[in-house]
């Protein structure tokens, strides 16, 4: 069963393959849309192989491998902070790809069209809408297993380029279908045509990726999470009688961090270590998620500016 740097390098390879495909078939047809298809398709290939080098360093920082003994020296807080990183680079990418074909799409428009091979471009559209298909379903099945959001990044980026090759189908069966017609004038306006349109739909579709990337980067906390929190501090305050707390919380791509402070009362009676370390076990356990990917802090003073 793969992993996620599995299907990664399995996409990778897809979508290589797919794209050096595009282009030789944009160029044999002198279809425009289905060059840039190839070349959005390289340049996801290049962001999904940017994406399995950081999966993979977050997986091997979470064993403590020791080849990676001097990127530790140098991350000694982590590799979490990479992937929204990533993820804001490729969704910008996405966007800003669709856009240019946008733009160019109307240029053609404008300055009449463009005549292509459809027999060439057909070919390629279902072949490729094939390929698009396979990918999208095999990295669904198997997402719901690793929950991963670069895997799920990538099915955003098959899925649109399965809306791509979807609409440059429909488009060139009816291209072809009107040549030698009354209609044939047509023919031109087909492919930029198709282009501008589908560049239209797929614009907003990394926008949520791009939005959620953003608030990890900026370490926006989520609601959700900052409530769960704060009610499992509020419970511990009450239980051992502490003064107050305060909760610093974060998710930083698949980590969640959290840092939790509380104010105990000044002259208490001392306390072992161990059993300060069993209200940490017991205030992490209340908190849930213990993994590789959840960063807590949990310390305890009587001096509120320690805290703040």
């Amino acid at each position: 069963m793969l992993n996620e740097q599995g299907y990664l390098r399995v996409s990778i390879a897809a979508t290589f393959v797919v794209a050096t495909f595009g282009i030789v078939l944009g160029v044999l047809s002198g279809s425009f849309a289905i060059t840039f298809d190839g070349i959005y398709s390289l340049g996801d290939a290049g962001m999904t192989a940017l994406a399995l080098w950081i999966s993979s360093l977050i997986a091997r920082s979470a064993q403590r491998e020791q080849p990676y003994g001097r990127l530790h020296s140098r991350f000694t807080m982590g590799f979490w902070h990479l992937e929204p990183i990533v993820l804001l680079l490729n969704g910008t990418l996405l966007i800003s790809v669709a856009i240019y074909g946008l733009i160019t799409a109307l240029a053609t428009i404008l300055h009449g069209g463009r005549l292509l091979r459809f027999d060439y471009a057909i070919i390629y559209a279902a072949i490729t809408l094939a390929c698009c298909g396979i990918m999208a379903s095999v990295q669904m099945r198997a997402n719901r297993r690793l929950k991963s959001d670069f895997i799920a990044l990538d099915i955003k980026a098959w899925i649109m380029s399965g809306g791509i090759t979807a609409a440059l189908l429909v488009a060139f069966v009816l291209g072809q279908v009107v040549e030698g017609t009354r209609l044939e004038w047509v023919s031109p306006y087909v492919d930029p045509v198709v282009l501008a349109l589908v560049s239209v739909v797929i614009i907003p579709v990394p926008v949520g990726t791009v939005k959620q990337a953003l608030s990890d980067i900026l370490l926006i906390a989520p609601a959700d999470l900052k409530a769960h929190i704060d009610q499992v501090a509020v419970n511990t305050v009450r239980r051992h009688g502490f003064v107050s707390y305060r909760a610093y919380v974060a998710k930083v791509g698949r980590a969640m961090q959290a840092e939790l402070y509380f104010i105990v009362p000044k002259n208490v009676p001392s306390r072992t270590i161990e059993e300060w370390d069993s209200i940490r076990d017991e205030v992490g356990a209340a908190i849930g998620g213990e993994s590789h990917d959840r960063w807590l802090t949990i310390a305890f003073t009587a001096d509120p500016e320690w805290a703040e």
